[in-house]
């Protein structure tokens, strides 16, 4: 096999500095070359393309919870106690099954109201997600095993009268943040001294919200909030 030719584009212009100054005759002069530009290289150029992904993991699914109205398509005005607890019959548009929590966290969700301090959703947050000027509701579920399920629920439909889920997700949470508009999950890796970050943003194609950034990051050796609860990790979001 021939080897790839790696092309390079060399600056054709080099940046220029203003030099002034008392006294000065504020001439220009080159601030040197440029660096060039090169290239990527595609690796195994004759292997086909895949026709399908392997797995699926849910992502850019989105569910419609039945039984839930919002009035006025205001967000604020749902009892997210509700929400979860009509989110468990809901149906994503893809049917993955991947949406489901396990049997114990749905047991204790069917009985926050008789036995409310054993109720795993957490206090709500609204944040316009979309960008549409309008604010979504935000819900974390505790689960077992200090693991941390995450949704996002937007007004829409006529009169944006109903209740459609944007996101759903879970993990082992160190925090959860907002930057922008984006929902930012933190979460440990095995390997010390690392974590992940995985953030979710808008996609107005999808109408849902994706995993737009998924890295592994260096962090310092002592930082006290990677031993936090997960259970504290919707504080976070603020």
């Amino acid at each position: 096999m021939r080897p790839l030719a790696v092309r390079t584009v060399t600056a054709a212009v080099a940046g220029l500095a203003l030099l002034s100054g008392c006294g000065s005759a504020g001439g220009l002069e080159s601030a040197g070359e440029a660096p060039s530009a090169v290239e990527p290289a595609r690796l195994w150029p004759g292997l086909p393309p895949a026709s399908a992904a392997p797995y699926d993991y849910g992502e850019g699914e989105t569910a419609r919870i039945p039984g839930i109205t919002v009035p006025g398509g205001d967000v604020h005005r749902l009892d997210p106690v509700a929400v979860a607890q009509a989110g468990l019959k809901a149906r994503t548009n893809r049917d993955s099954g991947l949406d489901e929590l396990p049997d114990a966290t749905v047991r204790q969700i069917r009985a926050c109201r008789t036995a409310p301090d054993a109720c795993p959703v957490l206090a709500p947050y609204y944040f316009d997600l979309t960008g549409d000027g309008r604010d979504e509701l935000v819900l974390g579920i505790r689960m077992p095993e200090r693991q941390l399920a995450v949704r996002a629920y937007r007004a829409d439909g006529a009169g944006r009268s109903a209740l459609t889920r944007i996101m759903s997700t879970s993990d082992a949470v160190i925090s959860v943040e907002l930057a922008g508009r984006d929902l930012v999950l933190r979460a440990p890796s095995v390997i010390s001294g690392y974590e992940y970050r995985t953030a979710w943003s808008w996609d107005e194609r999808q109408q849902a919200m994706l995993a737009t950034r998924d890295e592994i990051l260096r962090v310092p050796e002592r930082r006290g909030d990677t031993d936090r609860d997960p259970s504290d990790s919707a504080s976070a979001a603020r």
